[in-house]
This record gives structure tokens, sequence and C-alpha cells, in this order.
């Protein structure tokens, strides 16, 4: 049983500050970022943050290091092994199966979550996600891909963030989480963007301010109808089973194949963690 993760919320790791609020908050992961968040002359206080305040913290965890091509790369690859083995690593700016093979080695079955921010990254978004055995997700980080592919709207995301959830479904991975939504007091086009990330088959969304989370969970949060549905398959299913019957036909006339069985109990887990702060759990 993996947990379903629908909230993440990124912590500049050099305020101690915020990143002990964040570990405070109701985000399912909290993520600690060593990289954009932090300028070069704070890197290693980041660092020396992120290891006192993990150690007295049992959240779920992950740290964003620098990317390959920076002078930051190794060190905080040497700091997160040092950390508890269930602490992931988010690894940005990832084009090559050999930029995630190189840290999978460094980092031996310590989760790998990679963010794809490139032209390049996405055509290569199914080796990526299948490069390493514990790569645990893909992602992507959209302002530097909107940045690399020169576009000027975010309608030209569309290929990119179907690509990657074909990827990520694809690879026996979890269904991606969205990119953080940059405008923190605009929630109203958080809770719209989010709506429809759920619809292209998002489940979840980075933050970068608590008062996001909310609105994030209640956006992905299955509507009734949906929940009653699920439950509906499910309750058909088991019924069926029992009279030994092969084929099931629901009474508005549709028939049950399993895709249909696993994306109901999607459906009630995507409820469990949307519910009171989280904590669902899925296959």
């Amino acid at each position: 049983m993996n947990a379903l993760v629908v909230t993440l919320l990124y912590a500049p790791a050099d305020r101690p500050d915020l990143v002990a609020k964040a570990l405070r908050s109701s985000a399912d992961v909290v993520v600690l970022d060593l990289e954009d968040a932090v300028a070069p002359a704070h890197k290693a206080a980041a660092r020396d943050t992120v290891r006192e305040l993990v150690a007295g913290s049992t959240r779920p965890v992950q740290v964003r290091v620098n990317a390959t091509a920076t002078p930051w790369h190794d060190e905080d690859l040497t700091l997160v092994s040092s950390l508890r083995t269930d602490v992931g690593v988010r690894l940005p700016k990832v084009e090559t199966s050999d930029d995630v093979v190189k840290v999978a080695a460094r980092l031996p079955g310590r989760p790998l979550h990679l963010l794809i921010e490139s032209a390049l990254g996405v055509e290569n978004a199914f080796a990526l996600a299948t490069a390493a055995s514990t790569v645990a997700s893909v992602g992507l980080g959209e302002a530097d891909l909107l940045s690399d592919m020169r576009c000027t709207a975010e309608e030209g995301l569309a290929f990119a963030r179907s690509r990657i959830i074909v990827a990520a479904r694809a690879a026996g991975l979890p269904s991606p989480t969205m990119s953080v939504y940059p405008h923190v007091r605009d929630r109203d086009g958080l809770r719209d963007s989010c709506l429809v990330g759920r619809r292209l088959g998002f489940c979840g969304r980075a933050a970068i301010h608590p008062g996001q989370l909310d609105v994030i969970r209640t956006a992905f949060a299955p509507a009734p109808d949906e929940v009653a549905h699920a439950q509906r398959v499910i309750d058909s299913v088991g019924a069926a089973g029992d009279a030994g019957v092969g084929v099931v036909l629901l009474a508005d006339g549709t028939f049950l194949d399993i895709a249909m069985v696993e994306h109901a109990r999607f459906i009630l887990a995507l409820v469990a963690a949307t519910a009171d702060g989280g904590g669902g759990r899925q296959d």
C-alpha cells in the first residue's frame, strides 16, 4: 500500500522558520527546497537546516536537490544519503536516463521524484520514468518548461501535461501532481486550474504557501455523484462475484470492465485522501 499524495508544500531550506511551519502543516508531503528558492551563498546553511529539522520530524519529506550540472549537486546528494531512508529526493531539470541512473546509484533504495522542465525531458518522459526501479513519480516544472519552449501562454503546456500523465501511468507510477500555482492570493484561479488538471488526469498539486493546501484538496476531492457511482461499481462487482457472474451490467446500461473497477477504487481512495487533511491510501 502506498500513500496517495494530493498536497505537497515547498519550503525554502535556508528559512528554518518556514521549514518548521511547513512541517506543522496539513500537507501530505513537505518538500524542503535546496534549489531555486535558495541563493548560492545560502546553500550550505540550507543543508544544515534540512539535516537538523528532518532528524527531529517523522513527517513525510522530500528534498529538492540542485540539478546534476550545478556545483552544489554532489553535496546535496551526500546530505540526502545521511537522512532517514524514507526521505525522497526531488530531482529537478532531468533530461536523460543517465541523470536518473547516476542519482539512483548514489542513493540506493531511496525514492526518486523526477521534475521534467525542458522540451528534451518531455520527449524522454517514459524513458525517464522507467530509468531506475526507485523512480517513484514524475512531474513537470512548468515555469522553466514554458521558457524552454518559448511559450507565451499556458496553452502551450497542453501536450507536455498529457505526455507526462501518459508516461507516468504507462510506467506504472502514480498519476502526477501538478506544478505549483505561483499566484498565492488567487484562490479562485488556483481552484479553476486544479479542476482543469484533474480532468486531464493529474492527482493533486504542489503548493508554495500553506493557504493553498485546502483549495487544492477541495478541488481534487471527488464530487458526490462520482463517489456514489464508484461505490455502485464496487458493490456490483462484489455481488456479481458472490453470484458467480462474470459480466456486470449497471442500471444505467454500462458494462463493467477491470479498468472501470480500478478507477472506482481510486475514486474511493481519493475521498479518504482529500478528507480532513488527507491520509488516504491506495494500492
